[in-house]
């Protein structure tokens, strides 16, 4: 079995979301402290964390497409460990829209079929590109409305981008969020290491949500696991 890690560090310099809330991460209580605390007996270390619910590599949840949508901690956690491939769209601009065209020639090049309930993860090869340079939070491609649905015709849970946004920045972005509430599929998020899949197969996509109440999305583990 082998296990590629999708994710992306959080610490306090990890970027979120323009708009967002920074995240805040330090120590709470080192070792030396706590053995004090604990009448020289033994020292225990801690650490906190303040972060905006999309965070780093994150899912979104249907609460943050639509008001009465579903929060995280309701999120089935079936689609939370499904089947995946991964896509090279490498050759798509900074900046240009992916198209259903674009998704229907990268599965014929890969020689897969996409999974019904799976994942599809896209490799646009921004992350690798332009993180952590001040680009990562505006240069990337993503798909288009036509992409989404083309992606939700297929019967996919959920997809996946490398990138902090699933559409190209401004309005398609939006547009492409508010097609995911209508068509009922959702997505990842700042996905890392996509390129470590190209080439490979499909593979056993898992990522789970924090239980956090009335989230409007949580960050995630995702990894690929090949094998399984």
């Amino acid at each position: 079995m082998k296990i590629v890690d999708l994710s992306r560090e959080l610490y306090h310099k990890t970027p979120t979301y323009p708009g967002h809330p920074p995240i805040i991460h330090g120590v709470w209580t080192t070792h030396e402290e706590s053995f004090v605390a604990s009448g020289n007996v033994h020292g225990l270390s801690s650490m906190y964390i303040s972060m905006p619910d999309h965070a780093g590599t994150h899912i979104d949840a249907f609460r943050h497409f639509n008001k009465g949508g579903q929060p995280i901690n309701e999120y089935p956690l079936e689609n939370c460990i499904v089947p995946g491939i991964c896509l090279d769209l490498r050759h798509i601009a900074p900046r240009a829209e992916i198209t259903p065209s674009d998704l229907e020639a990268a599965v014929k090049q890969a020689g897969v079929t996409v999974p019904k309930r799976g994942t599809v993860l896209l490799c646009t090869g921004h992350h690798a590109r332009t993180f952590p340079r001040k680009e990562y939070a505006s240069e990337n491609s993503g798909v288009n409305v036509a992409a989404t649905e083309w992606l939700a015709a297929q019967g996919v849970v959920h997809f996946g981008i490398d990138s902090m946004r699933l559409g190209p920045e401004g309005k398609v972005n939006s547009l492409v969020h508010k097609a995911c509430g209508e068509l009922d599929i959702t997505h990842i998020e700042s996905l890392c290491n996509l390129e470590a899949l190209l080439g490979q197969g499909p593979f056993t996509f898992i990522g789970l949500p924090l239980k956090m109440r009335e989230g409007t999305g949580s960050p995630i583990r995702a990894v690929a696991v090949f094998g399984m």
